[in-house]
């Protein structure tokens, strides 16, 4: 066995639209639903969902037959979780909060084997090496994996244009909601002064030679980063899309209504 070819990076290096959902409600029958729903990637948060290590592996394990690319957001970017992360087989990560390139580089140093790096050299017994049936595997782990960071901060976005020179830094991704709440527009991420600053900071990405990606449930403005270059755009969450569903079949039922007939013929 050899390590398989990280498609979605090689898309995203090479400007190709990615197409994305958040998974957010850390259950893996969700996840392979979305799985053959047809997104290019999926993004297992474990910084707001209720994840933890085993239930991001039982995700990886769901998607491992899909064609999506399972993109697993850390809770923070500390080394020792990055391991856990990369050992139990997550080969793109998202890393929130990172404010500094010289963050970026501790998370490009945690993502690499010595002496590039410090990851921690026990891939023998793990997920990722396929239980050390790819015998090469610390060798070219480093080609496989994808680093996406987080800006999303005044603070990142000062120093955006040194972060996304980092070597090592496949794309950054621009976090909205907690930018807009650090420019002091809480909730109000579509403001005029908010979106000046989103599409300055894809254009700075774009100018490093780094692929740019976000996330809104507005179409208008995914349509929009799309059109300015931003290669991976999530469009929604699961959570979201579930309870919308939910209500709304709910809601052809209420005050009487009666099953609509595609349902009725469809057996339900």
């Amino acid at each position: 066995m050899t390590v398989r070819e990280n498609l979605f990076k090689k898309a995203i290096r090479e400007g190709r639209p990615q197409i994305g959902l958040w998974l957010d409600m850390a259950d893996a029958l969700a996840a392979e639903i979305a799985g053959h729903a047809g997104f290019d990637w999926l993004v297992i948060d474990g910084e707001h969902g209720p994840n933890d290590l085993r239930s991001i592996l039982a995700q990886l394990q769901a998607l491992s037959s899909s064609t999506a690319e399972p993109v697993v957001r850390a809770p923070v970017g500390e080394t020792w979780m990055i391991k856990q992360l990369l050992d139990i087989g997550a080969r793109t990560l998202l890393i929130p909060m990172v404010d500094s390139a010289e963050q970026a580089r501790e998370l490009v140093r945690a993502v690499r084997y010595p002496p590039q790096g410090v990851r921690g050299v026990g891939a023998a017994v793990a997920r990722a090496s396929a239980f050390n049936t790819i015998p090469d595997y610390a060798d070219t782990a480093s080609d496989g994996i994808c680093l996406l960071v987080q800006a999303e901060s005044r603070a990142a976005i000062a120093d955006l244009e040194n972060i996304a020179a980092v070597d090592g830094v496949d794309g950054v991704f621009i976090g909205p909601a907690d930018l807009a709440a650090d420019m002091g527009f809480l909730g109000r991420m579509d403001a005029p002064e908010v979106q000046s600053v989103i599409e300055n900071a894809i254009a700075t990405i774009l100018k490093a030679g780094k692929a740019a990606g976000i996330l809104t449930f507005s179409e208008e403005l995914n349509r929009r980063y799309l059109e300015l270059g931003a290669s991976y755009v999530a469009v929604g969450a699961d959570v979201t899309e579930f309870s919308g569903a939910l209500r709304s079949l709910r809601s052809r039922y209420r005050d009487g209504g009666t099953a609509p007939n595609e349902a009725r013929r469809a057996g339900y």
